[in-house]
């Protein structure tokens, strides 16, 4: 049996001591270790790892998966990956990006988690006095990061009127509800949290920010991909699995999404009407990105489009299987 992190439990770095494999387990004789996998607590983007978890895909294509942490934000989990503690995650595009690019983490895109999923909100009582708007993302450099920059002239806003702080999105809630920020830019489902209980309000969708826009990935470790090729293929798979079956299985995958997240499953509708689910990797959309983190001065890159193809882990993307 899975039992599901509880909404708003506090994960500081790997749960080591916490094995989620239950009901994971390999066939009798396998001769690989588990697969160490990684997510973003509470994120909405991640749900086709929570579908594959539930509907015993992994036992199924005979691969042992333990969850070795649950983690706040990608740059956090990007330094688990650059200590050798995990093989594979889904997490955020740009901070798995900035990470590649400036070599702390050994990792390549194995697939895509999803495009869209954020949005900015505004507190429905912003607090009056301040020179400057206070807006919270999770993290400097990530996806939510880049979004608010771009939707500051869709405000009518400039750099110069905001002020940018970094809080867990758990966090951002509870800021917003008693005035301590004005708005915040999130991954679902907590955008959709923050309206459903009235202390926020939704200005701009990321859909309207950067329409398409990549979000989440699947990424793995170079190692993973040189020494267990196989285990890589199957880990893919099931991926391919799971998201079809978030296409397919809408009811029955909000219910496993409430169980993942605590959170009520009319949060959850209005949530996923917000994400895309995908698994194919799209360059134009990675060069986006890169451009953007370098136009920024975050990352320094001259062959922008030869370490976008590079970063994809082309060699398992046949559709063998799916």
């Amino acid at each position: 049996m899975i039992f599901p992190p509880a909404f708003g439990r506090p994960f500081r770095g790997l749960l080591s001591a916490l094995s989620l494999a239950c009901a994971l387990a390999a066939p009798a004789g396998a001769a690989s270790s588990a697969l160490r996998l990684a997510y973003l607590q509470n994120d909405l983007h991640h749900l086709a790892l929570w579908v594959g978890m539930e509907k015993g895909f992994f036992a199924q294509e005979g691969l042992r998966v333990e969850i070795a942490g649950i983690f706040r934000s990608g740059p956090e989990m990007m330094t688990a990956f650059g200590a050798g503690a995990l093989d594979a995650a889904y997490v955020g595009e740009a901070p798995a990006a900035i990470a590649a690019v400036r070599g702390t983490a050994r990792i390549r895109i194995l697939a895509q988690a999803n495009t869209e999923g954020s949005s900015l909100v505004w507190s429905e009582k912003p607090p009056a006095g301040r020179r400057q708007a206070l807006i919270a993302v999770p993290g400097a450099g990530g996806v939510q990061d880049l979004l608010l920059r771009k939707a500051l002239p869709l405000l009518g806003l400039e750099a110069k009127d905001v002020e940018v702080l970094v809080l867990s999105p758990p966090e951002m809630l509870s800021a917003l509800a008693v005035g301590e920020i004005d708005a915040f830019v999130a991954w679902e489902p907590y955008p959709a949290k923050a309206v459903a209980t009235g202390i926020g309000r939704a200005a701009a969708s990321s859909s309207r920010i950067w329409p398409g826009h990549l979000c989440c990935a699947l990424v793995i470790t170079e190692k993973l991909a040189k020494e267990r090729p196989g285990d890589v293929r199957t880990l893919l798979r099931v991926h391919r699995r799971a998201t079809r079956f978030l296409a397919e299985n809408r009811e029955e995958s909000v219910a496993i999404a409430v169980r993942w997240t605590g959170m009520e499953a009319s949060v959850i509708r209005r949530a996923m009407d917000n994400v895309i689910y995908t698994d194919e990797p799209d360059i134009p959309g990675l060069e986006a990105y890169l451009s953007f983190l370098r136009d920024l001065g975050i990352i320094a890159l001259d062959d922008l489009p030869g370490f976008a193809r590079a970063l994809v882990a082309w060699e398992f993307q046949d559709r063998g299987g799916r």
